[in-house]
Parts: C-alpha cells; structure tokens; sequence
C-alpha cells in the first residue's frame, strides 16, 4: 500500500510473484555494492525511456532532416538532447532519493504543480498515443499490397487495439522484456545501414543546391523535430513510474539507476543522429522528392536500408521498423495511462487505485487514441506535425516542474547540472514564443 504522504515514504524494494501478490518487503543494504551484475540488474526502465524515443522522432523526423536538409540540423538534434538532458535526468534522481515516484513529488509540491502537470499530461497521452500509432500503422500497411484496402486510420485502430489487449494480459513483466529486444534489433540493423552508405559511393543531381533550415518557412519543421527529440518530456515522470514497478522485484542503488538511465537516453541521442546520417547520406540530394510523414514516406523510408544493405532486406526492415513503433506504441499507451491513473489518485486523495483503474485509464487512452486518428483519417503529416509541434510548447512546462521539484528536494544543485537546467529552461521557453510570436504575426 502506497503512504498518502510522498515525502514520509522510505525507499524500498518490494517482492512479488508473477501474479503481482506481494510476499513482503526487503530492505535495501545500507552500504550497497553497485556492480556490472546489479547495473545489468536494473536495466529496463531507461531501456523502456528508449523503446518510448524512438519512434517518430527518430524513423520519421531525424531521417528526414537528413533527407531534407543533410547533416545542418545536427547541431539542433545535439542542442535539443543536451538541454532535455537533466529534466529527464530529474525525474531518475528523484525517485531513486525518495523512493517516490515523480508525480508524488508534483504533489508534494502543492496541488496547482499536479493539476497542471494531470491536465497536460492527459492532453498528450491521447495526442500522441493517435501520432505513434499511426506511423506503427503506416508501416504495417506498407508491408500489404494495396494497404488491403484499409487507410491508415483504419490500420491504426487495429494496432491499437491489439496493443490494448496485450497489455491488459501481460503488463510491465511484459514491456520490460520485449523492448530489450526491439532496441538491440533496430540498432543493429540502422547502424549496419548507416556504416554501408558510408562506403557507398553517391553523385548529387545536376544543379542540386542544398534548401536551408534556418528560415522562417522551416521553423514548424524545427519545431516538431525537437518536440519529440528525444522524447517528450513528461516521459521523465513514466520512466520514474517503471522504475518504481522496477523496484517492486529487483533491488538496486541509485548509481545503477542512473547507469540505465545514461544508457538508454544516450543510445537514444547516438541512434538519432544516426538515423539522421541516414536520411544526408542515402536520400539528400539525390533528386527525389521527400514525401510527408506518411505512407509514401514509410515506404521511401524502407528503400533506403535497401539502398544501402540491398533488396533482400525490406521484410527485414518492415518487420523491425514495425517492431520500433509497436513497442513505441505500448509504452506510450502503458505509461501516460500508468502516470494519468497516479496523478489521478493522488488529486482524488486515495490511498490507492488497484489495477483495475490502471485499467480504465488503458481502455480510455486507446479509445481517444483511435478516435483522433479516425479523425485525421488520411493525413497523417498534419497529425504528427501537430503532436511534435504540441509536445514542443509544454515542453518548457514539465521542464520547470521537474527542475522546481529537484531543487526543492534537495537544495544546490552540482555547478554543471544548475548551469545546463538554466541554459535548458532558456532555450526550451525561448523557442516555445518565438514560434507562438511567429505564429501570432502570421510570419508562417
């Protein structure tokens, strides 16, 4: 049973059976050992963070930066992940301090910090539960001839669906498994892609001149490229939750946290600017023209690992593109539900909500899910512009409330740490009304 107030609850590791009964508690050792067994131990959360990232940030948007603009929007794809860095970061540390999760500290805060971080946090589970699924869609569709007549939506919904049911039977024993295993595919074959089109001899078009980012008419581009990059952030409050679920079976300190936490966010920043290589070295300047993020870009998206690895790989590389974002989609249907349910019964002052509200939150986050996919049936670029560019402008948001809270926690900050939070809330807040300002002033 959880403690109704955050900040008296010790940390603890809890032992339970398959079926979620818990047997009793086993207290952590006082002068805990961190060791490559343990660290390897822990791993799953930040593996999950990971499993959550790589979707339309990485298969969709960096691909395309490299395919629209070559390598110029490295420097934004580092900025980005720099200046994220520590409000994920946050989120880590202050679970693994306290022993409770991210949301319990918004609460301890006050209730305005909850409400707030509830009503968006509800606002981007259904966004981007629809944005993810139907990229997972387009690229099943792309996998049959002819889609089998069904568009994207309808794709969509079928996706969800199912992920809906498989994680009302499995839950996080599930997730934690599968997504090991979707990242080690997916980064194998993008970097083995990567490393031949390195060594591939290529010729520009005639005439080719590089189209340049930094203009007013590429900024909603911009925009939605760093709302998902790495990830959006309130995925630090989910990845708090799995790590408290984390601890319910396997006991571990909190510089094994933090090594599954550095693991997963950095792969996930390394693999971005490899799918960027991606997109600037099979598809920039090679006369084609980039389609939206739809199904005709799924598909370009598959001939360039063909272009690179050769013909025989596009079942290959469907099935573990597929893979990527149907563990993107699970993770983002089973995390905003797990964070949305907590918040829920922290504002409602209940002890605890039992799985079976766990529950509901799962149903009621796929439903909206498929009816905005349903919604944008046929469109899937405007769809997803709109859920990176709204990731994007609460960004600066859960930002501040993971900074206030670490700082409030546990007072001075480490001088680098402090410096790159100020620097991070600079540049997230400043971005977020420049583009809200060019908007008003109908500049795009």
């Amino acid at each position: 049973m959880q403690n109704t107030n955050p900040e008296e609850r010790e940390p603890r590791a809890i032992s339970i059976t398959a079926d979620g009964a818990a047997l009793g508690l086993v207290e952590e050792a006082e002068e805990s050992r961190s060791t490559w067994h343990t660290k390897l131990k822990a791993m799953g959360p930040g593996i999950l963070m990971a499993t959550a990232a790589v979707g339309g940030s990485h298969i969709v948007a960096s691909t395309q930066a490299g395919a629209l603009y070559g390598w110029q929007l490295g420097i934004i794809i580092l900025l980005i992940n720099l200046f994220k860095y520590p409000f994920f970061r946050f989120g880590v540390e202050y679970t693994t301090a306290t022993g409770n999760n991210l949301i319990e500290g918004y609460a301890s805060r006050g209730r305005a910090y909850l409400w707030v971080y509830f009503i968006l946090n509800v606002f981007s589970a259904m966004v981007n539960t629809a944005g993810v699924g139907m990229i997972c869609a387009a690229i099943l569709a792309n996998f049959f001839p002819g889609g089998l007549g069904m568009d994207a939506s309808q794709w969509t919904a079928i996706v969800v669906l199912v992920i809906w049911g498989m994680l009302l039977i499995g839950g996080y024993r599930f997730l934690d498994g599968l997504s090991k295993w979707i990242m080690i595919a997916l980064t194998i074959t993008t970097v083995a892609a990567t490393v031949v089109a390195l060594f591939h001899h290529r010729e520009y078009v005639p005439g080719f001149v590089a189209a340049s980012p930094w203009q007013m008419a590429a900024l909603p581009f911009l925009i939605a490229l760093m709302g998902w990059m790495p990830a959006p952030i309130e995925i630090s409050s989910i990845t708090s939750l799995w790590s408290a679920e984390k601890r319910r079976t396997v006991a571990f300190d909190r510089e094994d946290a933090m090594f599954d936490f550095n693991v997963g966010y950095i792969g996930t920043a390394l693999l971005a600017f490899v799918f960027l290589a991606l997109g600037a070295l099979i598809q920039f300047g090679n006369g084609e023209e980039v389609k939206a993020a739809s199904i005709a870009y799924i598909a370009q998206l598959v001939q360039m690992y063909a272009a690179s690895l050769g013909n025989w790989s596009i079942p290959l590389i469907t099935l573990i593109a597929f893979l990527c974002m149907f563990g993107t989609v699970i993770t983002v249907v089973d995390g905003y539900s797990r964070a949305n349910n907590e918040a829920l019964r922290l504002l409602t002052g209940k002890k605890e909500q039992g799985k079976k509200a766990l529950t509901i939150w799962i149903t009621l986050t796929s439903i909206i899910g498929i009816v905005i996919a349903l919604s944008f049936a046929g469109n899937l670029g405007t769809m997803l512009r709109f859920a990176m560019i709204a990731s994007f402008i609460t960004t600066p948001f859960f930002a501040y409330l993971n900074y206030s809270l670490i700082t409030h926690q546990e007072g001075e900050l480490k001088p680098w740490l402090k410096i790159l939070s100020w620097a991070g809330l600079v540049y997230l807040f400043g971005f977020a009304a420049f583009f809200i300002g060019a908007m008003a002033l109908g500049a795009i």
